[in-house]
């Protein structure tokens, strides 16, 4: 190995893929919320996205704290069917938590468990990511010393937060550290302006479309031995 001692990953499409599992998950709910109080008008997705943007410019910080706004939009949803707001806030937040599991029913990358394994066996693994997964409940926090979130750091990668995070627990240097994910600018952009040498997850084969030079790019799980040449 050369001078790398922590590796840090992305969750959400850099271990799975995460369109599926919100897109079954946000159904899911919405069938399971309206056999509770029935029929809602949840808007096509164009209002739903007008309706995210509209509160975090009403509210900055649900920029990051994704929990706190899809519960904002749950409540908001809920109100004209509730008979008073203790009822608004139960059912706001047992919507939220039935949405939570949901968003965890995911299928791992073909590979990405034993890469993990073999890995954590090479140097300290960790984890950034801009969403909410819970590596505990997932059944991977073994793997990990530590994950942060932009809950805990309250930014989103690009923004250096998680980065020097990261380097706080570790207590290592910026370029002691690997970062491997699959968006271009969240991750690799965010890990090389912070220090951290940078892996790019490209299992969709996409075109770098970034200013600075390509950073060395791994495919697919099976492909995790490629990882250690930049060990």
């Amino acid at each position: 190995m050369n001078n790398i001692k922590l590796i840090t990953f992305d969750l959400d499409d850099t271990l799975w893929d995460i369109g599926p599992v919100i897109i079954k998950a946000e159904l899911t709910t919405r069938k399971y919320i309206e056999e509770k109080v029935g029929t809602i008008d949840w808007g096509d997705m164009e209002s739903f996205l007008n309706l995210r943007k509209d509160l975090v410019k009403e509210d900055p910080s649900l920029e990051w704290d994704i929990g706190k706004l899809r519960k904002e939009i749950f409540r908001i949803k809920l109100a004209p069917l509730a008979s008073n707001q203790a009822e608004l806030a139960m059912l706001t937040e047992d919507s939220y938590e039935y949405f939570l599991d949901k968003r965890h029913d995911i299928i791992f990358y073909d590979g990405a468990i034993a890469a993990l394994g073999e890995l954590a066996n090479l140097c300290d693994l960790g984890v950034l990511t801009n969403g909410n997964a819970d590596i505990k409940k997932l059944g991977i926090d073994q793997y990990f010393k530590f994950s942060i979130s932009s809950l805990d750091v309250k930014s989103n990668k690009p923004e250096l937060g998680h980065f020097e995070q990261a380097l706080r627990l570790s207590n290592l240097e910026p370029n002691e550290v690997l970062h491997i994910g699959d968006h271009q600018v969240a991750d690799m952009i965010g890990a090389i302006d912070a220090g951290f040498s940078a892996l790019w997850f490209n299992n969709k084969q996409s075109n770098w479309e970034q200013d600075i030079s390509k950073p060395n790019e791994i495919l697919d799980w099976h492909n995790y031995q490629t990882i250690k040449e930049v060990l």
